[in-house]
């Protein structure tokens, strides 16, 4: 099975590039399903119902989020009747939405969990503690997860305490694609992060000279998203249908 993760999908600007590229994509690859980021793909960072459904209509299975989950109220009652439409599992439980789906492909199921780091980012429950109480709980053989973190240190232990409890994790947050994908010793598949979808010209999805100029001054600055050429940095895992171990991970950057 050919599992298709997107990096961080930026305002309309980049939601507009994959929907250009991700049909022809799945189609040369094989992939049978595909997890995006979408935190930040409305304009101006979080996700609206509008950027949710553009995303599905363009091929989008699964959506995760991360630190702007909920910076759109007008989302909030999307992510509790969405299924596929993921918040980090490791916010409060007050929290709308839920942090973990199953996804029944008919000859087999897929579970996607989505996990929220703590080092350098907003205090949260323990992410392992989190992947602790959702595995115990009974996942599918394949079961991949999205860890939405700031340190790769943060990430990469996670990944191998994870490792062989489920079939890959990749970080997403930081916007630049790692080069450090593999495969652990009992068959977990890994990137520190998938990098992003939108704008190549930018910090982060947004115009330079505004970022310099915020970092400059340390005024308030409005972060109006950049325009131009753009990339989609995505992962590619295959995974053994019958061990639910990933036997392949391929990074791919499309522009």
């Amino acid at each position: 099975m050919n599992i298709l993760a997107i990096g961080d999908v930026v305002g309309s600007i980049g939601c507009k590039f994959l929907r250009a590229h991700l049909p022809q994509l799945k189609k040369i690859k094989g992939v049978d399903l595909v997890i995006a980021n979408g935190e930040n793909s409305a304009d101006g960072n979080g996700i609206t119902p509008v950027s949710a459904r553009f995303l599905f209509d363009s091929g989008v299975d699964v959506i995760t989020a991360g630190n702007h989950t909920f910076r759109r109220k007008e989302s909030y009652d999307l992510f509790d009747s969405c299924e596929t439409l993921l918040r980090p599992a490791n916010f409060p439980s007050l929290a709308p939405g839920r942090g973990y789906c199953v996804v029944d492909m008919g000859r087999i199921q897929v579970g996607v969990l989505n996990l929220m780091g703590v080092v350098y980012m907003e205090s949260m429950d323990s992410p392992f503690d989190a992947a602790d109480r959702i595995l115990a709980e009974g996942v599918p053989k394949i079961t991949l997860v999205d860890f939405h973190a700031e340190a790769t240190g943060e990430k990469k232990s996670l990944a191998y305490y994870l490792d062989g409890r489920v079939s890959a994790v990749f970080g997403t947050h930081t916007h630049v694609q790692t080069a450090d994908e593999c495969i652990l010793e009992h068959g977990t598949g890994y990137i520190s992060d998938l990098g992003m979808t939108g704008p190549k010209r930018s910090v982060l999805g947004v115009k330079p000279e505004l970022v310099i100029q915020k970092m400059r001054s340390k005024m308030p600055v409005r972060f109006d998203l950049a325009d131009g050429a753009c990339e989609m940095g995505c992962v590619l895992f295959t995974i053994d249908e019958k061990t639910g171990k990933t036997i392949a991970v391929e990074r791919l950057k499309i522009e």
